[in-house]
């Protein structure tokens, strides 16, 4: 008999919750939505760790996808809330609609750049627009590279931003 190792077990015990409650919100919402939920072992960058993805498809896309993903995201919070989604899976699992994440981050990574710059060239902080974690966890990866400047997250709940710093270097 083979045995899953504990960290796979809740993780598919949560993929399959997960799946059953997200097609309980299709039918019952009367979404036109196809919902796919996929595995994949694609490190994280950072963390090493596979992800979940759970993937909507059908003519009612672009409601999930009005208000810069709003109900996309506020989908994923419901769902993973009611699933009781263990702390160290909870980044790991992400929802997604025409590849909106993807465009997202390179959107955000494009904005970062161009903020980082301006930060420089004014010498002056530049905070940008309030964002979620994962948006701005992106941020910080994507200047932690970048000379001349340093991130912070600022503010609380809903309002917590991304502010770029020049730094100075010393004369």
């Amino acid at each position: 008999m083979t045995t899953q190792s504990s960290s796979e077990q809740p993780a598919d015990n949560s993929l399959a919750e997960i799946e059953s409650l997200v097609g309980q919100i299709i039918r019952h919402g009367g979404f036109n939505l196809k919902s796919t939920v996929r595995k994949f072992a694609a490190a994280d960058q950072d963390t090493g760790a596979a992800g979940i993805v759970v993937d909507f498809e059908g003519p009612d896309s672009d409601l999930l996808l009005e208000k810069n993903a709003a109900l996309l995201d506020a989908l994923e919070y419901v769902v993973l809330k009611a699933v009781r989604v263990r702390d160290d899976l909870y980044g790991r699992i992400s929802f997604d609609c025409k590849d909106w994440r993807q465009v997202r981050a390179e959107e955000l990574k494009l904005t970062a750049l161009m903020a980082a710059r301006q930060a420089i060239e004014s010498g002056s902080p530049f905070s940008l627009t309030p964002m979620n974690a994962r948006e701005r966890r992106i941020v910080h990866l994507a200047l932690r590279d970048e000379a001349g400047v340093k991130t912070m997250s600022e503010g609380s709940g809903p309002a917590r931003k991304v502010v770029i710093y020049p730094v100075t270097t010393p004369s």
